[in-house]
């Protein structure tokens, strides 16, 4: 709930966030149940889970960590009693040839496979719709009172005054605030309207994402086999009114996708048996396909006076290992630990001495996992021959070396804070 502290005409607030998408939506929580009065500002109402339905196209892999945030704020009971998937297991490999035979399958030898037996785990992580993790955050803004969802709406202007910063709706709203907060996705109004610099590079492949029916019955693993145009991976989907369900997605060049997305349904899924490997599911139909631009993206700054970004307004990766949405949960941890301190101690939350703690924290480290995710990028991308011999070597060893398995999974699953020299 707003105060009467703003200018005339407006709104106050403790804190404004510009976007009530998942990142935004949990700072949201975190903020409003540490008494703070918050603003949530989105362009578009979710829509409502409806049970029997075929899970949406846009999912994300929640590490353990995000898992264990989600718990904190209240949230993730509500998720799990709409649907999700566990996975257990996660293979990653180079596609030479079409193995001749099952046996080959199970015996690959440029094969690693990461099992969350090995780490003590129950799961590596989740697949979740984002809508559903959506949703289960605004379940729980709906019993805070000190936060308030105003949707649909989207800022029109932004200025910056004395007494912080203060948005113009499209509704004819004016909110202000003491600080705002930018997560409102990658083509962020915030970080344009406040100035805030960036550097963007597109990545030569684009992402086509499928969702397939297959037989229902269990599936635990994800996988990533990677080719010449890019690589081919496999996410388990919940299952849904008696119905299993899988996500396929298909890394490639920008005219073949095109290509793919003009064909009929069953001429792609022809496709698809014909370029992916022999342990794709029986696909039984095409439920939803779409493509997205990958490109990499860095604020110059995660923070200006009165203003932070956080989530794809501050930094978007090669999705590859699907830590994206990861990263945002962390840059929502470690903000609202940042603004609950600074509560508490009477400080100005909008002032560049209290959230520069954040940007210490957080920009290096995604800094970090953007350079790591470039590294697998270009390493793969690259039919030089020593470097394909070099590669599957990699994939071999990592296959047998135990010890640098459960590091990177542990790293994945955010139990590390980094990774040891040279990824790190």
């Amino acid at each position: 709930m707003g105060d009467k502290t703003g200018s005339p005409g407006s709104k106050h607030y403790d804190v404004v966030i510009a976007g009530a998408g998942m990142v935004g939506a949990a700072i949201g929580c975190a903020l409003g149940q540490a008494g703070l009065s918050v603003a949530l500002v989105d362009p578009v109402v979710p829509e409502p889970f409806e049970a029997g339905t075929v899970p949406d196209i846009r999912v994300s892999a929640l590490s353990p960590a995000s898992v264990e945030f989600l718990q904190k704020v209240g949230a993730w009971n509500t998720i799990k009693s709409m649907r999700l998937c566990p996975y257990r297991r996660m293979a990653v490999w180079e596609k030479l040839q079409e193995p001749l035979s099952r046996q080959q399958i199970t015996s690959r030898f440029n094969q690693t496979l990461f099992d969350c037996k090995e780490v003590g785990a129950e799961e590596l992580g989740f697949i979740v719709e984002n809508r559903l993790t959506q949703l289960g955050l605004h379940k729980v803004i709906e019993t805070l009172d000190t936060v308030s969802i105003i949707s649909p709406a989207q800022p029109t202007s932004l200025k910056i005054t004395e007494d912080g910063p203060r948005l113009t709706l499209n509704n004819g709203e004016v909110v202000s605030g003491k600080l705002l907060v930018g997560a409102d996705g990658a083509n962020s109004f915030v970080r344009k309207q406040a100035g805030i610099g960036l550097f963007s590079e597109d990545y030569e492949q684009r992402a086509l994402v499928a969702t397939v029916e297959i037989p229902a019955g269990p599936l635990d693993i994800t996988w990533q086999a990677f080719t010449p145009t890019g690589p081919l991976a496999l996410l388990p989907l919940p299952s849904s009114g008696g119905k299993g369900y899988a996500s396929l997605v298909w890394y490639n060049h920008p005219e073949n996708v095109e290509h793919f997305m003009s064909l009929s349904d069953e001429e792609f899924l022809h496709e698809v048996r014909k370029h992916f490997p022999e342990e794709l599911p029986e696909l039984l139909s095409l439920a939803e396909r779409s493509f997205f631009p990958l490109t990499r993206r860095h604020a110059s700054s995660y923070i200006k006076e009165g203003v932070v970004l956080v989530g794809d307004a501050a930094h978007t990766i090669n999705p590859l290992a699907g830590q994206g949405v990861n990263l945002g949960f962390q840059d929502a941890t470690c903000l609202a630990e940042v603004l609950c301190k600074a509560a508490s101690e009477d400080k100005n939350l909008g002032s560049v001495s209290v959230l520069g703690e954040y940007q210490k924290q957080r920009r290096p480290e995604n800094a970090r996992m953007q350079r790591v995710m470039d590294i697998f990028y270009h390493a793969f991308s690259n039919e030089l021959l020593p470097l394909k011999v070099a590669r599957n070597i990699g994939l071999a060893i990592g296959g047998r070396f135990p010890f640098g398995r459960k590091v990177v999974m542990r790293y994945a699953m955010g139990l590390e804070k980094s990774l040891p020299w040279p990824l790190g």
